[in-house]
């Protein structure tokens, strides 16, 4: 099979198929005494089998998956697809954290030592989150949370709206998002007065989970197939 072959199956450049090779993707193709390459089915399928494990795994894991397996380190392999699910699973919990945060949340209630009418200071709001105070300075600084100074003591005022705002915040970044991704959803809440438009976002949300999750199951059988086409390629010989 020359690249051409390969290529035109899934619509890529002959160019394409020369570079999949030479990052390790395929394995090492035979050349003709004049230097040009030649395919064979087992090139065929580790091909599909890279295609079908980027929409699940990423370009760059889905490269090293094949890159291990055409080295014969098929447990690498198999640690990194243990990874990505290990990822998905992840996003998974973050997304639950984030829905029941919103089932939950409610106005500040008064509390003695440190609450007033109208908010709740630094201090306890730090304790109630099981943050440092210098966390929440941080994520004022960056626009997450802006509460009001009292204009006699100039100690920060957390609003139940600021409230709502740290803790969409904090369960977030525990699920490892950053500060500069968090900032869009946060304006949302805000621009709406609560948390009601987000619902379209974490539909959303859920839906590319479960998108990413199928896109796992046709990586694994794609590869599947190919350390199939691998061990029969190795038993028949050359």
């Amino acid at each position: 099979m020359r690249p051409v072959d390969l290529a035109r199956e899934h619509g890529l450049s002959t160019q394409a198929i020369r570079n999949y090779e030479d990052a390790g993707i395929l394995p090492a193709a035979e050349r003709t005494v004049h230097g040009y390459r030649t395919y064979t089915p087992l090139h065929a399928q580790a091909l599909r089998a890279f295609l079908a494990l980027v929409p699940g795994h990423g370009h760059q894991t889905a490269t090293s998956i094949m890159r291990a397996v055409n080295r014969g380190a098929t447990d690498d392999a198999l640690r990194l697809i243990d990874h990505s699910h290990g990822q998905l699973l992840d996003d998974r919990r973050t997304l639950q954290a984030v829905e029941a945060t919103l089932r939950d949340l409610a106005p500040v209630p008064d509390e003695r030592g440190g609450t007033f009418i109208g908010g709740t200071f630094i201090g306890p709001l730090a304790s109630r989150l099981g943050l440092r105070p210098a966390t929440l300075r941080k994520w004022e600084d960056a626009g997450l949370v802006r509460p009001r100074r009292d204009p006699r003591t100039g100690y920060r005022i957390y609003s139940a709206a600021d409230v709502r705002d740290a803790r969409l915040v904090h369960q977030l970044r525990r699920g490892g998002y950053l500060l500069e991704q968090i900032a869009p959803l946060i304006a949302q809440v805000r621009s709406a007065g609560g948390v009601a438009p987000l619902e379209p976002a974490l539909r959303d949300w859920r839906a590319r989970l479960s998108a990413r999750g199928r896109a796992m199951l046709k990586g694994a059988a794609g590869l599947d197939a190919y350390l199939r086409a691998r061990a029969e390629w190795s038993r028949a010989g050359p």
